[in-house]
């Protein structure tokens, strides 16, 4: 299976046998695959190291979809606890985090799309303009986790425009996040 673009030519990357073992695991822990696989902690994932494999998987793309997951496994083991009388710092807790997970989406910076092709850079910003607002609950229309998944953005050439890889990995752990908003 190739979960990620590969490197061209005699080039090394990270071995996609190792690559796609921890996704698996990454999957399992975060309830979407088999769940017969060891779970994995945020740390785990942070510190993880893969040998190099002629022909293997893009690095950055395979870094940045870890991020991700790092976000999104770090919200699954803070997700809080609804009771019926949930505690003013457990929801003070919480609404910090998503600010947090929302100045995150202000800073992020993605590569330039290579050989003057990528996803149209206006429509991304507005995209994660939206996203932003809805994270700080300041938007009658609040994005959804599907919505995002779903999103199809067009294409630019020969002008600047964003890393596809770099964005589609993003959107993926904000995805995540965008669930524990609702």
């Amino acid at each position: 299976m190739n979960r990620f673009p590969r490197v061209m030519g005699m080039r090394s990357g990270y071995d996609p046998v190792e690559v796609d073992a921890l996704i698996g695991r990454i999957e399992s822990t975060l309830g979407r695959g088999t769940h017969a696989l060891e779970p994995v902690s945020a740390d785990e994932v942070r510190g993880a190291t893969f040998r190099a494999k002629r022909g293997g998987y893009q690095e950055t793309a395979v870094d940045f979809a870890l991020e991700a997951f790092v976000v999104a496994l770090e919200t699954q083991a803070k997700r809080p606890v609804r009771l019926a009388m949930a505690e003013p710092t457990g929801e003070m807790l919480r609404e910090e985090w998503f600010e947090t997970q929302a100045a995150r989406v202000e800073r992020v910076a993605f590569r330039p799309g290579r050989m003057g092709t990528g996803y149209n850079e206006d429509e991304i910003d507005a995209v994660l303009d939206r996203i932003v607002a809805t994270l700080r609950g300041t938007t009658d229309y609040p994005m959804t986790a599907k919505e995002v998944r779903e999103a199809k953005f067009s294409t630019v050439m020969f002008r600047s425009g964003y890393l596809i890889a770099d964005v589609d990995s993003f959107l993926a752990g904000i995805a995540d996040v965008l669930e524990q908003r609702a």
